[in-house]
């Protein structure tokens, strides 16, 4: 896991503290039954002030998992498949 993707893992831990460690990369929406709109609003607040990018609204339904921040935010090792999260429309 990269540093930033381990930044992610302590947003979501930070949000879900029920959740392991290892149950983080997988987490969604759907997997962890606190999960709801309370706690979506509150990780994205998280996520914004940790990485310092601003979330457009429009792009939440899409933001309903690990998976989902980790893609939005371009957080793969592999240059090729990074997207700059501050002109992502």
């Amino acid at each position: 896991m990269s540093e930033q993707e381990e930044r992610l893992a302590r947003c979501f831990a930070s949000v879900f503290p029920a959740l392991k460690p290892e149950e983080i990369p997988t987490a969604s929406a759907e997997s962890v039954a606190a999960w709801d709109s309370l706690a979506a609003v509150t990780l994205v607040a998280v996520i914004q002030q940790e990485f310092g990018v601003e979330i457009d609204p429009l792009d939440l339904p899409e933001l309903n998992s690990f998976e989902g921040f980790r893609t939005y935010l371009g957080l793969y090792r592999d240059p090729d498949s990074r997207k700059d999260v501050n002109t992502a429309q």
